[in-house]
């Protein structure tokens, strides 16, 4: 049968289009025919890379007997939780003060009014390792729901009730100074593996958020002890199977703490925040290790993400099909044999590809295979051959089947990889990344955003999604757009970054200053959500923070660095008690006890000296500093960039102005004078 689910524009429902289960999309009427019917909702949430979700497809919903059962008594709702992140962070709260953790899938049981009363995630065809088969679930809930109605409906509302009753303690939104930065990297240094880079243990994550802002903690204070954590867990990654030795590009995340063997999905998220800490970790530092982390990363996104739109996909599957036996099992793509070396590359190559990659006999994954690493005691290889051995076996791999892709387009996530992909094309002089970064602009502006500014989440083929962009979408393009006006000096990026975060002054704010994830006029939830910790991304109430702050240095407008001061109280607040989880926002919080900077680099577009001095603007390291740069414009403002009003040029030669805290620098045309403008600033 072919369900409601086949004129959606989301791979991960369309991947479900020819399930038994008589599926529909989150819509009132689905409610409404669960009303009508007298039965409960089935909400079963995932996304497209997601291997578990994949598994349980297999065992329940393509199963006849089980989608039977679910069609008789359930109405059934298939969520994209990459479309629909408000959805999936309403139940998502529920379920882990329930149980105490979550995950995908999501399986969450309903009323008509949407309340939830029963709760899971993966749950198998057979009971194993104590947890009931799912056929035993559907009709535990249905005797439940048939037999005690009073007792279901009762649980649901104390469950609304529980949920309405976490309210976050926002505290005075007071903006966190230079002691609750201290404390937070004391909070790392005591979470921080000094073996193993990273932080905390198994399963372990690129914590891409917290490596910004130990870098930016570094250039403000000078503290050697944040930038030792940051290099050493950016070389700890990319040296381990996390990273992909042959195509770039990172997994989703290790399931060991060495970083060995990963979780195969490549997301575009992860990718984009990467590249761009690798970047700054070069412009920090000078590592070699660095600069070729940052650019194969830039190069796998343009390569193997961007659509035929301009736009990135998100994410490439951990699955994919056995060359030899045809089943898709994990990793099939990336792992390796020490005979499949030898033979692609020979007996020589082979051994030394086999040394150089810690491939073994027993295999670091499963069957005897291993993922490729890059040890630190491997033998030192010539460059040229190791980069000849690289590109034979990344042809050879080009020959298995390929992961599968989900082309689905989200606003936030391509909002990342236009500020990586442009801020690389800067610092490595490539301006092949600046266009691509700039297409994806453009494919934001033309199908993502309407007449008002108002940004849809996802698009698909160049067709824009029905679901409205949440507060990450505002807040990560409108970041995206802030480092493109920056590297580019098109203050059309400036102009577009300006209506997204009015947009959020307006639409997303709280009377106190607090931020929520979903618009004041979005979809009515059983509670609104309004997160403001990092996930795998920055959270949207940080990144919309760090718009404004930027958007403000750039404008001079006093509304916006006053909602993002007080935006930031939430970091004052949890920035010392729980720093991994608030990256983003103590990086944010950096820039804003740094100024931010605001550089104005002044004279003429065709002028070489002015591309210079725009370049050394650009790889200061002062943190959250914007970049403004092309003709002075006259004292009403009136050109694109505010910040080149009344900007002379002294001696008729391209200058640069480097402010903060209304107060200016002396002017200068001298590249190293600005650099050292631009530097550390020690307290």
């Amino acid at each position: 049968m072919s369900n409601r689910l086949a004129n959606q524009t989301s791979p991960y429902l369309l991947q479900h289009a020819d399930n038994p289960v008589d599926w529909w999309p989150w819509s009132p009427e689905a409610f409404a025919e669960a009303r009508e019917r007298g039965v409960p909702v089935l909400l079963s949430v995932g996304y497209s890379s997601c291997h578990w979700c994949h598994v349980m497809a297999h065992e329940s919903f393509e199963d006849d007997l089980a989608a039977a059962y679910m069609n008789e008594h359930f109405v059934n709702i298939k969520v994209d939780r990459e479309e629909r992140p408000d959805i999936d962070a309403v139940y998502m709260e529920a379920v882990q003060a329930a149980t105490g953790q979550g995950g995908w899938p999501m399986t969450v049981f309903l009323t008509a009014d949407a309340e939830p009363f029963y709760f899971g995630t993966y749950f198998p065809p057979e009971p194993r390792h104590g947890m009931p088969s799912f056929m035993q679930v559907l009709e535990g809930v249905r005797t439940a729901w048939v037999g005690r109605p009073e007792e279901v409906a009762e649980v649901a509302q104390r469950i609304v009730r529980d949920l309405a009753g976490r309210e976050l303690d926002y505290g005075k939104a007071q903006a966190p100074g230079p002691e609750e930065l201290v404390q937070a990297l004391l909070g790392l240094t005591r979470e921080y593996d000094a073996t193993r880079g990273g932080f905390g243990g198994a399963p372990k994550f690129p914590p891409s958020m917290v490596l910004e802002f130990l870098l930016r903690h570094h250039a403000r204070t000078g503290s050697e002890g944040a930038l030792q954590m940051a290099a050493d867990t950016c070389e700890a990654m990319a040296r381990g199977g996390i990273y992909d030795q042959l195509g770039g590009g990172f997994a989703r995340y290790s399931v060991d703490r060495e970083w060995v063997v990963p979780h195969f999905e490549k997301m575009l998220y992860d990718n984009a925040l990467l590249c761009r800490v690798y970047a700054h970790l070069w412009r920090a530092t000078g590592s070699d290790l660095a600069r070729r982390v940052a650019l194969e990363t830039a190069d796998f996104m343009v390569r193997e993400l961007r659509t035929d739109q301009g736009g990135f996909a998100s994410a490439l599957d951990a699955d994919s099909a056995d060359p030899l036996t045809g089943e898709h099992v994990e990793g099939a793509y990336y792992a390796w044999t020490p005979a499949e070396l030898r033979e692609v590359l020979g007996e020589d190559d082979g051994d030394l590809a086999v040394a150089c990659f810690g491939v073994t006999e027993e295999g670091t994954f499963e069957h005897g295979k291993s993922v490729l690493q890059l040890p630190q005691d491997g033998p030192v290889a010539e460059a040229g051959r190791l980069a000849g051995i690289k590109e034979r076996l990344l042809a050879e791999r080009g020959r298995r089947p390929a992961p599968g892709r989900d082309d689905k387009v989200v606003a936030a996530w391509n909002g990342l990889a236009i500020a990586a992909l442009a801020e690389c094309g800067a610092y490595f002089e490539r301006p092949d990344l600046v266009e691509r970064a700039t297409e994806a602009a453009d494919l934001l502006v033309r199908v993502h955003m309407d007449g008002r500014a108002r940004l849809s989440r996802t698009s698909k083929d160049g067709q824009v999604g029905g679901n409205d962009g949440v507060l990450e979408d505002y807040g990560d393009v409108a970041e995206g757009f802030l480092a493109l006006a920056s590297v580019t000096g098109e203050g059309v990026w400036l102009e577009f970054a300006g209506f997204l975060v009015d947009l959020v002054l307006d639409r997303f704010t709280a009377e106190d200053g607090s931020l929520y994830d979903t618009a004041h006029d979005a979809e009515k939830l059983i509670r609104r959500p309004q997160d403001p910790t990092d996930t795998a991304a920055p959270s949207g109430w940080t990144a919309a923070a760090g718009a404004l702050l930027s958007y403000a240095a750039y404008t001079g407008s006093q509304a916006h660095r006053t909602a993002a001061e007080r935006a930031l109280g939430v970091v004052h607040a949890l920035g010392p008690r729980v720093p991994r989880f608030i990256g983003h926002g103590l990086a944010v919080a950096e820039a804003l006890l740094d100024g931010p900077r605001e550089v104005a680099v002044a004279g003429h577009p065709e002028d070489p000296a002015l591309a210079l001095l725009h370049r050394t603007a650009l790889l200061g390291t002062a943190p959250g500093a914007v970049v403004a740069a092309g003709l002075p414009s006259a004292a009403d403002g009136g050109g694109e960039f505010p910040l080149l009003a009344e900007r002379t040029l002294v001696d008729g030669l391209p200058t640069a102005y480097v402010c903060r805290h209304f107060v200016c620098a002396r002017p200068t045309t001298d590249p190293a004078e600005l650099a050292e403008q631009l530097g550390t600033a020690r307290p």
